[in-house]
């Protein structure tokens, strides 16, 4: 007895039952046949189901080509034969991006970026970020470097923050660094000029003070100021230390909302100028920095752009001139005056590093090598 293929479900379920009652009636044998009968059923059930409702992907028959397959392709063609391709092999900043948008946002083009290690022994370049390098330098690439390949050390952190590792002081041929004396400097921001003189007026504010902090250490230079500063001026504080959490969607607004923001940073160091400075300058807040010296800072922005702490002999005299500006609004707009030619850039992270660092290999082929590290940056 034999049921059609071509019947629905449910006659294929009655057929088969049909064609377990007359098998179960004719053999001499129900205890053994009954319960293997009954799976047969089920079993096939199941696979009629399956293949009648479910419609499986066509990579289950064909292969999907590999990601090194697809870049090897791309590299391959006549067009892009002169490709420079970098691969991000430690990278934890937490945020990952298209790896083909160079040409499309900075018209870098024969940029690819990849993080597939097996291309390894073709790319030119080979990102390794400071912060996730084990201590005993074991997830390091652990192949002979090709003689036309550059490995690049990234590190955006300060040296007060950044932990020194034995064995990498002439590991690297390249950093990328927000200093500007990298051999890929890429700071938190820039001042570009603006399309056409443009008479900026600042969003209306709520608020006069403003600080946003997620590190709270007590022993921190920007944390002792701050205590001080706010026994003469009411600071709208946020972060875990205040109990009031400030998610990323409302970072900028609440800044926008303040006429003045600390851009207090973590610790002083050369060039270590982060988005604290560049958040409060793009949305038309003024930034009270503490950090390097003013004049590290005017090397990045205009010195009538921002106000200082150590232009002030004490927070009391700092919160007394930010009252003072509260008051006299012709004063507090001369802050802004550098907009009517210029506007303020955040750099595009962290897809602006490697487009910037592909560009950098592209420009610069010869052999390049970096043996004082620990001096260039921690100064020892």
């Amino acid at each position: 007895m034999l049921c059609p293929a071509d019947h629905d479900i449910t006659e294929f379920v009655l057929c088969g039952l049909s064609f377990l009652e007359h098998s179960m009636a004719s053999g001499s044998s129900n205890g053994v046949l009954r319960p293997l009968l009954l799976g047969i059923l089920v079993l096939g059930v199941f696979v009629t189901v399956f293949l009648m409702y479910f419609k499986p992907d066509k990579s289950w028959f064909c292969p999907v080509e590999s990601v090194s397959e697809h870049v090897k392709n791309l590299i391959s063609t006549k067009s892009d034969k002169n490709a420079t391709i970098v691969l991000i092999w430690l990278w934890s900043l937490g945020s990952k991006f298209d790896f083909s948008v160079c040409s499309s946002l900075f018209e870098i083009d024969n940029c690819f970026i990849t993080a597939d290690r097996n291309l390894y022994s073709k790319s030119h370049g080979v990102i390794i970020n400071h912060r996730d390098i084990s201590g005993d330098l074991s997830n390091l690439p652990q192949l002979q470097r090709p003689s036309f390949q550059k490995w690049i050390w990234m590190n955006f952190e300060s040296p007060t923050h950044s932990s020194k590792l034995s064995g990498i002081q002439k590991l690297f041929n390249l950093t990328l660094n927000y200093r500007q004396d990298a051999n890929i400097g890429v700071p938190s921001g820039t001042i570009v000029p603006a399309e056409g003189e443009e008479n900026f007026v600042p969003p209306s504010k709520n608020k006069l003070v403003c600080w946003i902090v997620s590190n709270w250490n007590p022993q921190h230079d920007r944390v002792k100021y701050f205590n001080e500063l706010q026994k003469h001026v009411k600071v709208h504080a946020y972060g875990r230390a205040f109990e009031k959490y400030i998610s990323d969607n409302d970072l900028i607004p609440t800044i926008t909302s303040c006429k003045f923001y600390l851009s207090f940073e973590n610790s002083v160091h050369k060039d270590y100028i982060t988005e604290k400075l560049f958040n409060p300058l793009s949305v038309g807040t003024v930034p009270v920095v503490l950090g390097p010296t003013r004049q590290n800072y005017e090397n990045f922005i205009q010195g009538d752009a921002f106000i200082h702490v150590d232009d002030f002999s004490s927070p009391k005299d700092l919160a007394d001139y930010l009252l003072l500006l509260d008051k006299n609004e012709e004063m507090y707009l001369r802050y802004f005056e550098w907009r009517r030619h210029f506007k303020a850039r955040k750099v595009q992270f962290p897809v602006e590093h490697a487009c910037l660092t592909c560009d950098y290999l592209r420009r610069h082929k010869e052999y390049k090598e970096f043996n004082d590290l620990d001096k260039w940056f921690w100064g020892s």
